[in-house]
């Protein structure tokens, strides 16, 4: 199985859902399946390998090239192929998946993600029985969302596979006759068991007519690849022997509103909490900036940001808790934020282990420190005190009042 991403909290998503062993790759966007540090290798049999393109925030041209070189690569025979997009259709759908159909029979498209209260009727995106377009989802976008996934899908040809058919008994005769006439199928979902149905239907029309969907499609083909005998087992870095003492580190370059009370609840049981204003990001010296890392530490963005400025914004937290996070375990919130973080650390390749929750993926490093992911929009109010509680389980650590 090789799956692509457009960043790296939907990668480490998907590697989860799919429930194979394998691995993470930071792809390098012009160099496809090549990490930053060299060449990857494809995945075995009974393996997944997830490479995060970061094409999220290029150029629609580059983005697309990015997916272009990593199918070229990729296109081993006998391999399973899925293409992860966003629940909230944001990035560069139409371009990324028009490059992704290219020399296939086409796409089988089901962006839906039923766990995070996300569905698709009649061809438009739901946020708990709200239309996308009409919710405050894109708040940190520099433009509006779509009116539906076909919107969101503009130049592609395209074709809307209703709920009756999806749970009717003709669901791949269907998909078969849209593509036949060359249009992709989108289809509506609202429940996991959909999901299901529109996997398996895909899968069983062969390797030439690819998956791209929400991690909730991941995981309804990870349940199907699940009856499969896995041959292979990926190497795990063994855990940091040292992890008990290392200094937890959470960074949060999420704009959601719901990070302040996440970030709270942390904080009320002893976490120390490192607000940095957009200017102090910019204007002043990394190394004045006191981010070292002292039990548990969060920092974040504080105040109000302009969407055009958000990755330069993102870029510079990276930077500035890059040469105090070496020696930390990591929890990293909205995919761009873990790239960065990531990037200047230096680690192009990570091994996911567990879920704490959904979307919270618990990963090694190479020298086998903890990375958590997780997407920005993902995640109750308890989120980061759950994500911190499953990586320093000792209770000593999590009380009202603890000093760290």
């Amino acid at each position: 199985m090789l799956a692509l991403a457009d960043d790296l909290s939907g990668a480490a998503e998907t590697a989860m859902a799919l429930r194979l062993p394998g691995r993470l790759v930071l792809g390098a966007p012009a160099r496809g399946l090549r990490a930053a540090g060299g060449s990857v290798a494809l995945p075995s049999s009974g393996e997944s390998v997830v490479v995060d393109l970061d094409s999220r925030q290029l150029p629609a041209v580059d983005a697309a090239r990015s997916v272009q070189t990593a199918v070229a690569a990729g296109a081993f025979h006998g391999g399973v192929l899925f293409k992860k997009v966003d629940s909230l259709l944001r990035g560069h759908l139409a371009a990324e998946t028009a490059a992704y159909a290219a020399g296939a029979r086409g796409v089988v498209i089901a962006p839906a993600l039923p766990v995070a209260g996300r569905t698709v009727r009649g061809g438009v995106v739901q946020l708990r029985g709200t239309p996308l377009h009409m919710t405050e989802a894109w708040r940190a976008e520099c433009r509006r969302p779509p009116r539906s996934v076909a919107h969101a899908l503009s130049g592609v040809p395209t074709a809307l596979v209703p709920l009756s058919v999806v749970r009717g008994p003709a669901l791949a005769d269907c998909l078969l006759a849209h593509l036949a006439q060359g249009r992709q199928p989108v289809c509506d979902a609202e429940t996991d068991d959909d999901l299901t149905l529109i996997a398996a239907a895909a899968y069983g029309l062969g390797p030439d007519v690819r998956l791209l969907g929400s991690g909730g499609l991941a995981a309804a083909l990870g349940r199907l690849l699940a009856r499969t005998p896995v041959d292979g087992r990926a190497a795990v870095p063994a855990p940091h022997p040292g992890t008990a003492r290392r200094p937890l580190l959470v960074v949060a370059g999420t704009a959601e509103p719901a990070l302040a009370a996440q970030i709270a609840q942390l904080a009320a049981v002893g976490a120390r909490h490192v607000p940095l204003s957009p200017g102090e990001l910019t204007l002043a010296p990394t190394g004045r900036l006191d981010i070292t890392p002292i039990g548990i530490t969060v920092v974040s963005i504080t105040g109000p940001v302009c969407p055009a400025s958000s990755r330069d914004l993102v870029t510079a937290l990276a930077a500035a808790v890059a040469d105090v996070a070496r020696d930390s375990d990591l929890v990293l919130t909205g995919g761009e934020t873990a790239r960065r973080v990531l990037e200047a650390l230096g680690v192009t390749q990570l091994w996911p282990v567990d879920q704490i929750h959904h979307g919270a993926v618990h990963s090694l490093t190479p020298d086998g420190r903890s990375v958590v992911t997780r997407p920005g929009s993902y995640g109750e109010t308890d989120s980061l005190l759950r994500i911190a509680r499953a990586l320093r389980p000792e209770p000593s650590h999590l009380v009202p009042s603890s000093p760290f």
